[in-house]
């Protein structure tokens, strides 16, 4: 067979050019990396602030198609690249405390979504389209809890706080949310495939009969190519009814998890009503804490109070609420003259107030507590902080890290809590997360199990001068209330403060910067959803089991494979055909010999 006819019969591999000097094929410059960052990019841009979810979905399945037929190290190398699309926008935050450190950052979470693309099967559309999102989902759970406790921001799941299938969450949480956007990924994908691939092949069909007579000529003189059993090329038929099973089973299963988080339960009716408010105290963005003097902070957060007051008309709500570490102090809470004014504060306004402290405890650690005080003006109850945030309230490593760094910023190691963050109030069972926490669906889960029947979360976001770690802060929030079931109330000295329904619905939001009150009624809610009675071990589960089975049904294939290339082998060896067209005769061999009217077998003797 001539090397052109050769190449006509080869399937084509995207992104790969006809084969080169030596048979190697040789890639086009970009055709992986290119449209890997693209995918990346259109993930990010789902995210807040653009928040345009729906582009979560095609950016899903450009890079499931790019990875079809990519050797390992290749996918690897996609993976890594889309990583940096996502990550270089969605943690572009991270570059307004040191340059250096954020492409660092950057290049490591790239990471994970490179491991999820190198787990997915090279080839086959019913295995990829099983272990893709399977393997997506656990490298996103993987960056949920390492390094150093995980860091959900610039997660793909946050884009979907404002989409359709947010309801999701109360299913599966994060976890879920991820899987579903992925499998929306292999869905475009396969429909997109079909269509354009369907289009291809009716354009050869019409040309089919122009050329069957040449066809009809070559097939004597070249023999057919070998068939690859068990592969369906993408243009032939049975590969476009193949993706389009694929493509429906996978919409099938969006639409089936969208309509179950919509009707599953979702925390259940009212139980009452708890009336609150989220106090703003407002101020200057984008400055570190060693800019601003607490005690301006805290003169703030004391206006801000005073215009509740006058607001509330002598009704003060049940509960107040003022953000994380607007009470900052050098030494510990216990009898500080801020302990007394706090107290004073809550029995004047006879309400349960809940405030923000970081406290000074020894010349290497602080505490960060959300601490409340009931309507008499006793302390009742305190939480302190489980997820610190890494290099922000605690460095790992310190000895290590003092090395190649300037840890000034960061003198101190907040003490991590251990608590579920549940709060014993006058005003009722608070669950309560602060700050960092929201990301992490575990902190809320723990709290609602323990009993709270609402959510609070008290923050602070002030050193980021820009909208983009504040509005994933919101479209956290907004998933952690979908997944417990209950209303939440937030609160940031510069914004933003937020009131958010248990289904997720944004109900109020307060503006970047300025001295603000929302005042809020939130109904106390004690159902639980499945994502509260169950976690993350279903998800993660079924993801497993789903990476598995892509990859058991490539070992079946391999291994057909392998026995039918050793028969190819077999019929081509020297002498097979000799050997299986040779004589069964030993004592003599027929040959046709002439006679009158025709020839006749007769036996002749060998000599």
């Amino acid at each position: 067979m001539s090397r052109q006819s050769r190449e006509r019969r080869e399937p084509r591999r995207t992104g790969v050019r006809r084969r080169g000097e030596g048979g190697r094929p040789v890639r086009r410059r970009g055709a992986v990396a290119l449209p890997s960052v693209v995918a990346g990019v259109g993930m990010a841009l789902s995210l807040p602030p653009w928040g345009f979810w729906v582009l979560a979905f095609p950016a899903a399945g450009l890079l499931f198609w790019r990875l079809d037929g990519l050797p390992a190290r290749t996918r690897l190398w996609a993976g890594w690249c889309a990583g940096l699309g996502l990550f270089a926008l969605g943690l572009m935050w991270a570059q307004a405390f040191t340059l250096v450190g954020a492409i660092v950052l950057i290049a490591v979470e790239a990471l994970f979504p490179a491991l999820g693309c190198l787990f997915t099967p090279r080839n086959g559309p019913v295995r990829r389209a099983l272990a893709f999102p399977a393997a997506m989902t656990l490298s996103a759970a993987g960056r949920m809890r390492w390094p150093f406790g995980g860091l959900p921001l610039g997660g793909v799941f946050l884009g979907q706080a404002d989409g359709p299938v947010l309801n999701v969450a109360r299913l599966g949480g994060p976890l879920l949310l991820t899987a579903v956007v992925f499998v929306g990924g292999v869905a475009v994908a396969a429909l997109v495939e079909v269509m354009v691939y369907g289009g291809r092949l009716r354009r050869v069909r019409a040309g089919a009969g122009a050329g069957a007579a040449s066809a009809a000529d070559g097939a004597e003189s070249s023999p057919p190519a070998p068939e690859q059993p068990g592969s369906a090329p993408r243009g032939s038929p049975a590969g476009a009814r193949t993706r389009l099973l694929v493509g429906g089973v996978a919409l099938a299963v969006v639409i089936a998890a969208t309509v179950g988080g919509a009707v599953g339960p979702d925390g259940g009716p009212a139980r009452g009503v708890l009336t609150a408010a989220a106090i703003q105290g407002g101020g200057k963005r984008g400055l570190s804490k060693e800019q601003v003097n607490p005690a301006t902070v805290y003169a703030a957060q004391l206006a801000a109070t005073a215009e509740m007051q006058r607001l509330d008309h002598g009704h003060a709500p049940q509960m107040v609420l003022w953000p994380e570490d607007v009470v900052s102090l050098s030494h510990p809470l216990a009898g500080s003259h801020a302990e007394r004014a706090l107290g004073a504060l809550a029995r004047r306004l006879h309400t349960t107030l809940i405030a923000g402290v970081t406290a000074t405890v020894s010349s290497t650690h602080f505490r960060n507590e959300a601490v409340a005080w009931g309507p008499n003006g006793a302390e009742v109850a305190h939480y302190e902080k489980v997820h610190r945030v890494p290099f922000g309230e605690y460095i790992p490593y310190r000895g290590f890290f003092k090395h190649i760094a300037n840890l000034s910023k960061v003198p101190l190691n907040a003490i991590p809590g251990h608590k579920s963050g549940l709060l014993r109030t006058p005003a009722g069972p608070i669950g309560t997360m602060i700050s960092f926490e929201v990301f992490f669906a575990d902190r809320g889960r723990s709290a609602v199990r323990a009993g709270a029947d609402v959510l609070i979360l008290p923050t602070n976001t002030s050193s980021y001068a820009n909208a983009q770690v504040p509005t994933q802060e919101v479209a956290a929030s907004e998933i952690q209330a979908v997944e417990e079931g209950r209303n939440l109330l937030q609160a940031a000295p510069t914004g933003y403060s937020a009131v958010i329904s248990n289904r997720g619905a944004l109900l109020q939001r307060s503006v970047l910067g300025r001295r603000q009150v929302l005042f809020a009624d939130l109904p106390r809610r004690t159902g639980l959803t499945l994502y509260v009675r169950y976690g993350d071990v279903p998800v993660f589960a079924l993801a497993v089991l789903a990476l598995l089975l892509g990859w058991a049904a490539g070992l079946g294939r391999r291994q057909g494979r392998r026995r039918h290339g050793r028969r190819q082998q077999l019929r081509q060896e020297p002498g097979a055909d000799k050997a299986r067209e040779a004589p069964t005769e030993t004592a003599g061999e027929r040959h046709p010999l002439p006679v009158a009217g025709g020839q006749v077998g007769q036996t002749r003797a060998q000599p």
